[in-house]
């Protein structure tokens, strides 16, 4: 291991040991403040309820859900300052940024606050552990296969991300990018960016079919991305011309996937990412787990995730939901 890596490690130890010590006194509720990177997006909802479901589970937790009102590094930096003034047990946060957050949070660590990243990920200096809710890897490839899966002939596909800082997109489609020669006639032909609004998507989509006449797929690993697209495509009466894949929320694409604009996507389950994180950060606070690489911290009904050498975890393998299972799901998140 490096010096730099054992400086870290260190580090996420003595933080978790200094948060332990700060829990609050017996008797009173374990803050736990689950950040979102954006108010008003359902997967982020979702995953309050799984917060939730494990605060109540666990019985000496309560859930601070909060977030900016848009999806910007600067928004979320204000969010921390408050969260720290407030003097909260843990911070679990879906990062903007990878590295504009880690100053503020560092400095919520040097309070004694507990602080990890979930879905998407701080750089190691400014949180104890990185939970993802899948590996890379496996993402990366779900989502150019969903796309290749329905087009036997292949053709042009482009990709709608959220924000060009965005730390699990841009890994997601930097590892589809490496496997998307096991796909031959599948030809990427651009990246854009919504930044996750629902508005600005919906125009790139517009944009991409607009500059692609011949596109046959529009991949979005993005909740809000993938809605604005497969409104995009309905709108232009390109259905069954242009299939949008990638991640979202059942809830949200049960619509599409009827309608055809959608053949297939896929997405873990955000109840469960949230009551993982939850988990992951009451067992760190309280000081009965440690950030360190091999360390295991149990999360409930979900089992147990074992920390990597640079103190991340994966959950679960992502699921794809089509026409054959959309209607179970969909009333569920």
């Amino acid at each position: 291991m490096s010096i730099l890596k054992k400086a870290l490690t260190t580090a996420a130890l003595a933080t978790a040991l200094i948060a332990g010590s700060a829990h609050a006194q017996d008797g009173e509720k374990m803050r736990i403040a689950l950040v979102a990177k954006a108010l008003g997006i359902g997967f982020f909802e979702a995953a309050n309820k799984g917060a939730e479901e494990a605060a109540a589970e666990l019985g000496d937790v309560e859930i601070i859900y909060t977030g900016p009102t848009d999806t910007t590094a600067e928004g979320q930096i204000e969010v921390i300052n408050s969260l720290i003034a407030q003097k909260v047990d843990a911070i679990a946060i879906s990062a903007n940024d990878t590295d504009a957050l880690v100053p503020t949070l560092k400095k919520a660590m040097q309070r004694g606050i507990t602080v990890i990243s979930w879905d998407s990920g701080v750089a190691p200096e400014g949180r104890a552990m990185q939970l993802n809710p899948s590996s890379a890897p496996l993402i990366g490839n779900t989502i150019i296969k969903l796309a290749a899966d329905h087009l036997p002939e292949g053709g042009d596909v482009a990709v709608l991300s959220a924000t060009t800082t965005s730390t699990n997109q841009n890994t997601w489609i930097e590892e589809m990018n490496k496997v998307k020669g096991d796909y031959p006639n599948i030809n990427v032909v651009a990246t854009v960016y919504g930044d996750d609004l629902a508005d600005k998507s919906y125009r790139e989509a517009q944009g991409l079919m607009q500059s692609y006449p011949d596109l046959k797929a529009i991949i979005a690993p993005t909740s809000v991305g993938i809605v604005a697209a497969a409104q995009a495509v309905t709108d232009a009466g390109k259905v069954g011309q242009v299939n949008v894949t990638g991640l979202g929320l059942p809830s949200e694409m049960a619509g599409h996937v009827k309608s055809g604009a959608s053949q297939s996507f896929a997405i873990w389950n955000p109840i469960d990412l949230g009551y993982s994180a939850t988990m992951i950060a009451y067992h760190l606070a309280k000081g009965d787990a440690t950030a360190e690489p091999g360390a295991t911290i149990a999360i409930g009904r979900m089992g147990e995730v074992t920390l990597d050498d640079n103190t991340e975890a994966a959950m679960a393998d992502p699921f794809t939901y089509d026409a054959s299972n959309i209607d179970e799901f969909s009333s569920v998140f």
